[in-house]
């Protein structure tokens, strides 16, 4: 993520200014650039847990309906999953310290509960919430899981289909975006002479700064229009 606001700040000050001595200037550009692609790595990581996160309720579901217990449903998951998943993925951590700490003899509730504030998302949350309750008070497991994990599964189904929904109209977006700077780059190459002008004196400076905040304003408008939250 470095490297690619450098390179974009890079880009940015040799199109608008043709001077090195502007990087320093748009060290403002480089953090607000680098910031939006920290808000879409983390919201990409989000999706992708949640998706995961589906599979790991529904598979703990289904072990509880061979004749499981709760813990050993876990465990039995953590065998299916890690089929699928690499150690690297994000569920595959949070099933390696569940069942860790369940070796530790530490109450399946509890573990669940520090899984959900762990990792933060709602969804997580509600399932910890239904799957504590339904411990504590001695319900039908079997029964609560299963609809928890239906309720759950269709919430993400849905979830998934919005993003990929918004994931066009982003993709559109990143087009649209990039157009400025290939228009700006197509007259430096096909009419040098005419953009002579905006480098390299006051005005031209001006103008061209001008163009880049207007640019930034619409850049932001854009990513918030196209990043909501589902």
């Amino acid at each position: 993520m470095i490297l690619k606001a450098s390179l974009v700040t890079g880009i940015t000050a040799w199109l608008y200014y043709r001077s090195a001595w502007a990087v320093p200037f748009l060290t403002p550009v480089w953090v607000w650039y680098y910031r939006n692609l920290e808000r879409e790595c983390v919201r990409k990581k989000k999706q992708q847990f949640l998706i995961q996160f589906k599979e790991l309720i529904q598979t703990v579901s289904s072990a509880l309906n061979t004749g499981y217990s709760i813990e050993n449903a876990i465990r039995e998951c953590q065998k299916e999953l890690r089929l699928l998943y690499s150690e690297k993925e994000p569920v595959s951590r949070e099933l390696m310290i569940l069942v860790r700490e369940l070796r530790m003899q530490i109450p399946v509730e509890q573990v669940i509960e520090e899984m959900s504030e762990r990792v933060g998302l709602e969804d997580v949350e509600s399932f910890s919430a239904v799957f504590v309750t339904a411990k504590r008070s001695g319900g039908d497991m079997i029964a609560i899981m299963k609809n928890t994990a239906g309720q759950i599964g269709d919430k993400i189904d849905v979830r998934r289909e919005i993003q990929t929904i918004l994931a066009a109209k982003r993709y559109e977006f990143k087009v649209m975006a990039g157009v400025p700077y290939a228009i700006i780059s197509y007259m430096s190459l096909s009419f040098p002479e005419f953009m002579k002008c905006l480098y390299g004196n006051v005005i031209g400076i001006g103008v061209m700064t001008l163009c880049l905040i207007v640019y930034m304003g619409a850049y932001y408008l854009g990513s918030v229009l196209t990043e909501i939250e589902v």
